[in-house]
């Protein structure tokens, strides 16, 4: 999906990459395995993601974290702050040195849940704008496609959550 506004009197694209999924665990569990950024959030994420740390909280709001991301050839440092706008919910991770924000949101569904990652940030212009938004978001979906494959795994292997 692409959306654009205005920044600075300059045409901002908007880029956005989203997954979603059921996962057979319960969405209590599956937000507090999300939520938990020092135990269990680790615990999911795929191979993209590298010097994972938490620098504040670890519990949801106000939490800090530090991560490389890498994709492709591609390397960024990200510090990210927790917000839970919906506690139980919805989950939102903000760079601190960039427009880029996650949402996780997680809904309940039997038993089990429906698990949706969104990422959006203010994407590039020119040549290098077009790329990225044609394919950063295919490969974020990919990512997200596992990191929701692990955090089912996960979520259903530790019932103590």
């Amino acid at each position: 999906m692409l959306e654009a506004h205005y920044s600075g009197g300059e045409v901002v694209a908007k880029v956005q990459a989203a997954t979603a999924r059921r996962l057979s665990a319960p969405a209590d569990r599956v937000y507090r395995c999300l939520a938990d950024y020092r135990q269990h959030h680790p615990q999911i994420l795929p191979p993209s993601f590298s010097d994972y740390g938490v620098d504040e909280g670890g519990v949801g709001a106000g939490t800090l974290v530090h991560f490389r991301f890498r994709a492709g050839r591609r390397e960024r440092v990200y510090r990210m702050r927790v917000a839970e706008p919906e506690p139980g919910r919805t989950l939102v991770e903000q760079d601190q040195d960039s427009s880029l924000a996650t949402t996780f949101t997680v809904l309940p569904d039997g038993d089990g849940c429906q698990v949706r990652i969104l990422t959006e940030w203010d994407g590039a212009g020119g040549i290098g704008g077009f790329f990225e938004r044609t394919f950063a978001p295919r490969v974020l979906r990919r990512v997200y496609a596992d990191e929701l494959e692990r955090l089912e795994r996960y979520a259903q292997a530790h019932p103590e959550v």
